[in-house]
């Protein structure tokens, strides 16, 4: 597979107590097949949620330019916009989507504690385009004790990612904003604007946000999440469904897959014209576009591919952990990529792998 580097908003803590006390879904038990024969009633609605960022651009040019919806036929396609996973890990949960573009440890955190009952990761979409970014006078990670420090909601991907590294840093942080340096989970567009006023020191956040900062506020950056893996390729981005709807509709499902697989070929075919079509997409949902400066420098930090890089989950659980956003269990069986595999295949593309988490 190619690759190039290149509404609604819920925020409140009580979708985090939603979370920490299980997020399993309110339709856990799941009457369908576990072959994925697809017996009940045929559906007429997918229920698509995505974020209004640019590492959710797979979702974003593909409904903006229909490959979606083409690919679903006469299923109609109905979406909702999240700012953070952990919200939308609320609406999958409560049946009010089918499935969702979101971060990788919202979705752990709902398969364990759902006792994998909850929703399958069924292919990746993005991978980098997260980093923590700074206000002047702060240089290196001697300078933030006492700081305040931003990111999209408590549990998030970019959550776990900042108290895992400052852990790492040996400052102590707890989910309530106490600490030696206080994390503050907050909307993106509002840490932009706090950032401006001086009311926050800095922030981990996903593209477009953290070109935004650095572009439009005058912040650094000063750790790229790249720098901490392994190859640079961290997951940012994938694409999870609700188990008992890939259950009974894997016809539907494969399709799903089908315009994600075009919206993600699109990309990497057309690297002249995404950046505008991502940006109009954003734009339909914030009601403002991103300066060209901004979705540009945010590209070149974001790779996207179906790829889901299940081999770095496990660390991804661990993170989550030592963060105190989730508990300890398994993992196994968190990825079904075999409808995604299945297509691959035809196409002659190489096919990925669950790393032993799921099917593949």
């Amino acid at each position: 597979m190619n690759k190039i580097r290149t509404a609604t908003v819920i925020t409140t803590l009580g979708l985090v107590a939603a979370m920490m006390a299980g997020c399993a879904s309110a339709e856990a038990s799941s009457t369908g097949d576990d072959n994925g024969t697809g017996d009940s009633a045929p559906v007429d609605e997918l229920r698509l949620g995505y974020f209004a960022n640019v590492t959710h651009a797979p979702a974003l040019v593909g409904l903006e330019e229909g490959l979606i919806q083409d690919a679903l036929g006469d299923v109609d396609v109905t979406t909702q916009v999240f700012n953070a996973g952990p919200a939308a890990i609320e609406a999958l949960s409560a049946g009010a989507i089918d499935a969702t573009y979101i971060g990788p440890n919202p979705s752990i955190n709902t398969f364990i504690q759902s006792g994998g009952e909850s929703a399958r990761i069924v292919a990746g979409a993005a991978t980098g385009g997260a980093a923590l970014v700074v206000r002047d006078g702060i240089d290196s990670p001697d300078d933030l004790e006492g700081t305040t420090l931003a990111s999209p909601q408590l549990g998030n991907t970019q959550d776990v990612a900042l108290r895992k590294w400052l852990a790492d840093e040996g400052y102590q942080t707890d989910t309530s904003g106490g600490g030696d340096v206080q994390v503050t989970p907050t909307e993106n567009a509002q840490t932009l604007t706090l950032f401006q006023q001086g009311q926050l020191d800095g922030a981990w956040l996903p593209e477009p946000w953290v070109s935004r900062l650095v572009l439009d506020a005058g912040a650094h950056v000063l750790v790229d999440e790249a720098d901490l893996w392994d190859d640079g390729a961290f997951p940012t981005t994938v694409l999870l469904v609700r188990r008992q709807f890939l259950d009974e509709h894997p016809d539907v499902v494969a399709d799903l897959l089908k315009g994600h697989e075009a919206a993600v070929q699109w990309i990497a075919d057309n690297p002249a014209e995404a950046p505008a079509v991502i940006n109009g997409a954003i734009e339909k949902e914030t009601g403002k576009p991103l300066d060209d400066a901004v979705i540009q420098r945010a590209l070149e930090h974001v790779t996207f591919s179906v790829d889901p890089h299940a081999e770095t989950f496990q660390t991804l659980v661990e993170n989550g952990i030592e963060a105190g956003t989730q508990k300890d269990g398994s993992i196994e069986g968190l990825f079904d990529l075999r409808l995604l595999n299945e297509q691959l295949t035809a196409a002659g593309e190489d096919t990925v792998s669950a790393a032993g988490l799921g099917e593949d």
